[in-house]
């Protein structure tokens, strides 16, 4: 009899445990903060970091201006194929009013200033530290490029990888007129 009693109580304790779990699940779900994925058309959230040599960098200081906005990382594989092509397009476009600006996600400045040297990249380099930008356009998978019109809208996401081809459409896409 006494073990039955032991039993019931453990099997109790554990009930309870796991309705505990259960709500708390619930309510975390129910109350937790959403980010509106960015849609073509969206004025993009503006942001200050700053680049590998200390130097500031906004959004919005390149108003007038197509941006290639590009979240990457120096273990993604697929960063490292597009990084070269992005360079490559960056030389034909930075003349025409077409920047690019990339956003490494939270490693340290050694990591992405070896990167950097790895693949001669010439274009500004900032680091999320935070991640607090990455949150503000809700990036899921890397890399994560968002093309930015001269006027501060979301003109395309394109999804994951993209191609030289791709790249020099897109920065063709967000040159002022």
């Amino acid at each position: 009899m006494e073990k039955k009693k032991k039993r019931l109580i453990i099997r109790g304790i554990i009930l309870g445990v796991l309705a505990c779990a259960i709500i708390y699940t619930i309510y975390n779900t129910a109350t937790k903060d959403t980010v509106e994925v960015l849609a073509d058309g969206d004025t993009a959230p503006d942001f200050e970091l700053v680049d590998l040599e200390g130097n500031t960098h906004r959004l919005s200081d390149y108003r007038g201006q197509g941006v290639f906005l590009n979240f990457w990382g120096t273990w993604c594989e697929p960063c490292k194929k597009e990084m070269p092509a992005m360079e490559r397009q960056y030389q034909q476009f930075k003349d025409q009013g077409v920047h690019i600006l990339a956003v490494n996600i939270a490693q340290s400045n050694f990591e992405v200033e070896n990167f950097v040297e790895q693949y001669n990249l010439t274009f500004p380099v900032v680091i999320d530290k935070t991640k607090s930008v990455m949150q503000a356009y809700n990036v899921g998978k890397l890399p994560a490029t968002y093309l930015i019109t001269p006027e501060g809208k979301v003109k395309k996401v394109p999804p994951g990888e993209l191609s030289e081809e791709q790249i020099q459409s897109l920065m063709e896409s967000i040159k002022p007129e």
